[in-house]
């Protein structure tokens, strides 16, 4: 399914004291310290993700991949897109970057998914509706910049 037309989930934002490309470079190596370890890729095995392991170049770019998730498309400084699918969804978190001053750049993560079925609403409640998504991404985003600043 292509990833325009995953129904739009939600987007959470921060403003990082640091430059794109050390941005850049923090978004990819918290990616990666964040989803490869053994709990991940045991509950993208569980779930039945098409990709289960980390794989391919790194930095990260197209090809790449991630327990749950492909790299789809990666533009250095500017925007990260990964995909993925399982037995009870199938979504897609896009990065972005942009300037905001010299030295301060904004973060942006959108998520998008759709969740087909009774198993799949049943996920999305699990990880939609009981908060867990809004904290893991706001998470993920502190990890961002902490390691960028």
């Amino acid at each position: 399914m292509p990833i325009a037309s995953l129904p739009y989930i939600d987007e959470h934002t921060t403003v990082i004291a640091a430059g794109v490309d050390d941005v850049w470079r923090s978004l990819g190596e918290t990616l990666d310290r964040s989803f490869s370890g053994p709990g991940m890729a045991g509950y993208a095995r569980l779930v039945g993700s098409a990709d289960c392991t980390a794989s391919g170049p790194r930095p990260l770019a197209e090809g790449s991949t991630l327990p749950g998730f492909r790299v789809v498309a990666a533009v250095p400084g500017r925007e990260l897109v990964l995909e993925g699918r399982h037995r009870f969804s199938s979504y897609a978190l896009i990065f972005s970057i942009e300037d905001v001053s010299p030295g301060r750049s904004r973060l942006r993560a959108e998520s998008r998914a759709v969740f087909p079925g009774l198993a799949g609403g049943i996920y999305r409640r699990l990880v939609i509706g009981t908060g867990g998504h809004v904290v893991g991404m706001r998470r993920l985003l502190s990890a961002i910049r902490r390691r960028s600043e």
